[in-house]
């Protein structure tokens, strides 16, 4: 994923006014309350900057402000416009899983996060041909979005599909799955909910193999493809390569 910065704009929002009611974003004593070690926290993306192309722009422009999340604490009525189940799709990049979630399970809404601004807007481009009203964004680190802006039981499904490996040893500790991050996201699931990862990279399956299991709040299945998630991109890749696919499904437990 890299990281180009989003011009300002004016933001016209079609969904809920926020609520003067709305509980403040979980602090970093709740969060640690919750069972989250804040120490644990490093950026799993790299960061790269560049132009943004005047096709960018008009897409920015057009669709950012229809699809945005609203600052502040994630509030699904707000932000979504209804009550219904919330997915999270963290590293979205060109967002093919994320739409093909979304047209497939309309009754739920997608919040699509990603770093890579042309990435994010070529993804809303396509949302707007083929109907999809159910999908929206944020820009961002998802590690902060969940720590500081999302309640306690919010999100259905977590889904992260093919994160960056960061193969190098010196690296290793940049990559998403990790004690810390299970932590995070077990907080912010509903009793039940479920975390979907899938990788190309044999020394990331097994290190998410291993970090999935020593973890207690979640029971882990393997091998079990989502049938919507279409074949694409990074996947495609690693399949014309000849890398195996893993998956991994960690459910909530109590």
């Amino acid at each position: 994923m890299s990281w180009f910065v989003v011009p300002s704009h004016s933001r016209a929002r079609t969904r809920a006014p926020a609520s003067s009611t709305c509980e403040p974003p979980p602090t970093l004593g709740a969060v640690r309350a919750a069972g989250v070690n804040d120490s644990g926290h490093v950026r799993s993306f790299a960061a790269r900057r560049g132009r943004v192309s005047p096709l960018t722009r008009e897409r920015i422009a057009e669709y950012f402000p229809r699809h945005e999340i609203p600052s502040g604490p994630l509030t699904p009525m707000q932000a979504f416009g209804r009550e219904a189940p919330a997915v999270l799709e963290i590293g979205c990049g060109h967002g093919a899983a994320a739409l093909a979630y979304a047209e497939e399970h309309p009754d739920h809404d997608l919040l699509a996060v990603d770093v890579f601004t042309p990435a994010l807007a070529r993804m809303l481009a396509a949302a707007d041909r083929r109907g999809v009203t159910n999908l929206w964004l944020h820009q961002g680190d998802a590690v902060a979005l969940l720590r500081d802006r999302v309640a306690p039981s919010t999100f259905a499904a977590v889904h992260l599909f093919f994160p960056d490996p960061w193969p190098k040893a010196k690296h290793a500790k940049r990559r998403f799955v990790s004690a810390y991050t299970l932590d995070l996201v077990a907080s912010r699931l509903v009793p039940g909910g479920h975390l979907l990862i899938a990788t190309d990279h044999a020394l990331y399956a097994a290190h998410a193999r291993d970090v999935l299991a020593a973890h207690p709040r979640f029971v882990v299945t393997e091998g079990e493809r989502p049938p919507w998630r279409p074949t694409d991109g990074f996947e495609a890749k690693g399949l014309a390569a000849g890398r195996a696919i893993t998956e991994f499904r960690a459910t909530l437990v109590d």
